[in-house]
């Protein structure tokens, strides 16, 4: 996997804001649902699944346009922890059904798995989820991690995820 998901948030997220936040000022700090989010991942390398993960993020009650600052901590059955800050951008698809993609630089430790290039990983996501009455959210989310090719070494880590999110009041 290359940066195309890197890609896809970037585009899909600033058309949003082009289309609807631009008029009124494209980057506008607004109030946003804060929330826990708590993730269960499949790790896949070099389209093997390899091992577990768990991640635990918090995404802040503010946005800017509609990007939304978050952090995330995770940590591998191979003891490969991860720790980043980007930024969310969701969008309602039809009814409660919506479409997420996150963009978030961070540190990676390595642990006992595969030599990924280097601690700078970039890590994308793009996935697909359901918005209950409360706030909550589930979805399914397939994400990248590489150094961007900034090494020569850059085979990059996937994960596949179920992440579920509350609202902190």
């Amino acid at each position: 996997m290359d940066g195309t998901l890197a890609a896809i948030f970037f585009i899909a997220s600033l058309t949003d804001m082009t289309v609807n936040d631009c008029p009124t000022g494209c980057l506008t700090a607004q109030d946003a649902d804060a929330r826990f989010i708590l993730q269960a991942s499949a790790v896949e390398f070099d389209r093997e699944i390899i091992g577990e993960e768990i991640g635990l993020g918090y995404a802040l009650g503010r946005s800017y346009g509609p990007f939304q600052p978050m952090v995330m901590a995770t940590l591998t059955d191979k003891d490969r922890a991860w720790f980043g800050a980007g930024a969310r951008w969701d969008k309602a698809i039809a009814g409660p059904l919506f479409a997420e993609a996150t963009f978030m630089p961070g540190y990676d430790t390595g642990g006992s798995g595969p030599d990924i290039g280097g601690k700078l990983q970039f890590r994308s996501s793009l996935g697909v989820g359901y918005a209950f009455d409360n706030g909550a959210t589930l979805a399914l989310t397939y994400d990248h991690r590489s150094n961007a090719e900034r090494r020569a070494l850059n085979p990059g880590l996937e994960t596949i995820s179920l992440k579920f999110s509350w609202v902190i009041d």
